[in-house]
């Protein structure tokens, strides 16, 4: 009797979105962060366009995707944000993530890349 063995490939959470995915999970990100009374006047007369991008760029990063190795923390700590700020910045990219289903550490990955606490 033969069996048969499954193969896998594996792949990283980048590979699976694709880089159109990650661009959506940073508007859904941007809108939650607007929607916050408390944190959206920190996004007037922002370039969102521009913050988005860097965004995507950095999460790709995050995520197992291609990117080059510039420092991540200084994007919304500019915006002269207090670490209580940061931190909720930080748990709505959670909140999208969380909302595809993508496993805890993955998450963590992605917030500590984009905050700057890990290499990208």
């Amino acid at each position: 009797m033969r069996t048969t063995e499954l193969v896998t490939c594996p792949r990283s959470v980048f590979d699976w979105l694709g880089p159109a995915g990650v661009r959506v999970v940073v508007i859904r990100w941007l809108r939650l962060v607007a929607a916050d009374a408390e944190l959206a006047p920190y996004l007037i007369g922002l370039d969102r366009p521009r913050l988005a991008c860097c965004l995507t760029a950095l999460l790709a990063v995050g995520l197992g995707g291609p990117g080059g190795g510039r420092a991540a923390g200084g994007v919304w700590r500019r915006l002269g944000l207090t670490d209580e700020q940061h931190w909720r910045v930080l748990d709505y990219l959670a909140a999208v993530l969380c909302g595809l289903g993508l496993p805890f550490d993955t998450i963590v990955a992605a917030q500590r890349a984009v905050a700057g606490e890990a290499p990208v």
